[in-house]
């Protein structure tokens, strides 16, 4: 009975916190989870587990996390499985998992976590210009929110090249912890021990750095188009965690049958130390499966571009992280291709909190009553309705 009073308790004073002050503490703990999932991707690389066996496990992790919530939460809302679906799930599993999580973990293991995450701001941009290709979304170039739009794009294509084409000299250069410690260290033993270590930190040195760019960039492309494609089969097939847990369980075979090419050595599926299993375990349930679960939420309270608006911090958390925990290197280029994709980011998060509001009035025009003569309703309603629905449509794209 104790136990239950002071759940009842706890319950009651979380719902007592103004939601608002939920939303962003909630997304406050994102970021910091997404900033350790680069940290922790990036150490178990360096300590040497495959770039295919690590996807498997963080699905298969992902997929049992998700699977009984999707089961008896969505049995009402789930519609019945087709072919159709079933295709539709494969190839969006094709683009949001595998070239997904492949494209990062190639592009992270020749750059360096900081870098991964300022690229990763370019995404809202790059779903933009995707939207507008594929005539999702229109551009307004008379009105400013448009041409907001197209300035954060331009300044974020031109950070990810500034990033990709110029490295530039070091700008600041941390000494690892364990580096300064193992020096310091008198016995032979403790020094073994801790130079066993080392390798597991640091940069990427002896990597191409321009290759790896581009395959973060190729992580972008397929993260926009899988936000871009299944817009359209969400409002088919509204349960989204069984959603989710479809693309997950199509993925785990893509990357399987992969694997039977790439990876056919034994050892490589075998996890060699507790480092590397808490790593698949982060990357399966805190940045898959948890991660998602309060990203829905956010997104359903606070709207996508109050989302994507904390994705800075993400970089900030990680550049600190990486600087303290791996004795990363900051380069120029990267840091100028930095600012250059968040200040982007937000024009492109401007003009979309601008254009939501244009409609809500374009919106309220229309169901405005005709209080005046029908001569002066005319031509405010031909003049609201040039694209109410497209507008609409934008807006959950983001």
């Amino acid at each position: 009975m104790a136990d239950s009073g002071g759940g009842a308790s706890l319950g009651r004073t979380i719902c007592s916190i103004p939601e608002k002050f939920q939303l962003h503490i909630s997304m406050l703990a994102l970021q910091f989870g997404y900033a350790g999932f680069h940290v922790v991707s990036r150490a178990a690389l360096n300590m040497g587990i495959s770039k295919i066996v690590f996807p498997v496990y963080r699905n298969i992790l992902a997929f049992l996390l998700l699977l009984p919530f999707a089961y008896f939460l969505e049995k009402k809302e789930r519609p019945p499985i087709t072919w159709n679906f079933i295709i539709q799930f494969f190839l969006l599993a094709i683009v949001g998992i595998t070239a997904n999580q492949g494209f990062y973990l190639l592009g992270l293991d020749n750059t360096s976590p900081t870098f991964a995450s300022a690229i990763q701001n370019s995404v809202p941009a790059i779903t933009f210009l995707m939207a507008v290709v594929l005539r999702i979304e229109k551009v307004r170039f008379d009105r400013k929110d448009g041409i907001s739009k197209v300035a954060g794009t331009l300044f974020c294509v031109a950070g990810a090249s500034v990033i990709t084409l110029y490295k530039g000299p070091t700008i600041y250069s941390p000494t690892p912890p364990l580096h300064s410690s193992a020096a310091a260290v008198s016995s032979a033993a403790t020094a073994a021990a801790a130079a066993l270590q080392l390798p597991y930190l640091g940069d990427a040195k002896g990597k191409s750095w321009t290759l790896g760019c581009i395959f973060l960039i190729g992580h972008c492309l397929s993260w926009s188009a899988w936000l871009v494609l299944q817009a359209p089969i969400l409002k088919k097939y509204p349960a989204r965690l069984s959603f989710t847990s479809y693309q997950c369980f199509f993925g785990i075979i893509q990357f399987l049958v992969i694997a039977a090419f790439v990876e056919r050595n034994p050892n490589a599926w075998l996890i060699h130390s507790g480092a590397e299993l808490f790593s698949v375990f982060y990357a399966g349930i805190v940045a898959s499966g948890i991660a998602f679960a309060v990203q829905i939420w956010c997104i359903d309270r606070g709207g996508p571009v109050f989302v994507a608006v904390y994705q800075p911090v993400q970089t900030l958390v990680v550049a600190i992280m990486t600087s303290v925990l791996l004795g990363e290197e900051f380069y120029l280029g990267g840091i100028i291709g930095a600012v250059l994709i968040i200040t982007g980011l937000y024009l492109v998060l401007w003009g979309k909190s601008a254009e939501r509001k244009f409609a809500a009035l374009e919106k309220a025009a229309i169901q405005c009553p005709a209080d005046h003569s029908g001569s002066r309703a005319t031509p405010q309603i031909k003049s609201s309705i040039t694209q109410p629905l497209l507008l609409s449509q934008s807006t959950e794209n983001a």
